[in-house]
């Protein structure tokens, strides 16, 4: 039986965090709306990583919605650290990325929104940050989820 917490098939993003001209990207799941209007979005990033130096580092990221094609990127990008595994180098030698508003992004992604970062709180193994989304584009309907990973033996079931 599955935990509370893996019943949900949740959305997989990549969050794309910037600093001194380097992206850096991570796979996160603990992504919610929490508000309409101004739309407020609520991200968890995990302790001692690269995405969370680049977030104290600078205001601005972007969260990704991958597509289910894009689940082969969860192993480099989720499963690696930043801190010691170059992704963008990776990303660029596999010709991953384009430009998005002046900042390299994942190509092929389902959607992504262009997140100012409002304030951050420390919770568990996790900061908890909350961002204001100040610009966004759709291109697909299509997400990949929690359990497409796990189909793919990609994460446990």
């Amino acid at each position: 039986m599955k935990r509370p917490w893996n019943i949900i098939d949740s959305p997989v993003y990549s969050l794309a965090t910037y600093f001194e001209g380097k992206v850096n990207m991570n796979i996160c799941t603990y992504v919610s709306a929490i508000s309409m209007e101004p739309k407020i979005y609520a991200i968890a990033i995990y302790n001692e990583t690269k995405t969370l130096e680049n977030m104290f580092q600078t205001g601005r990221a972007i969260l990704q919605f991958l597509h289910p094609v894009q689940f082969n990127l969860v192993r480099n990008l989720g499963q690696r650290s930043g801190l010691t595994f170059n992704k963008q180098q990776y990303l660029e030698k596999n010709n991953l990325l384009e430009s998005w508003n002046g900042f390299q992004v994942l190509k092929n992604t389902s959607a992504r929104i262009l997140l100012e970062k409002i304030d951050f709180k420390q919770t568990g193994d996790h900061v908890l940050f909350t961002f204001r989304a100040e610009k966004y584009k759709t291109y697909h309907p299509e997400v990949l989820t929690s359990e497409i990973l796990r189909i793919k033996k990609i994460i446990r079931a």
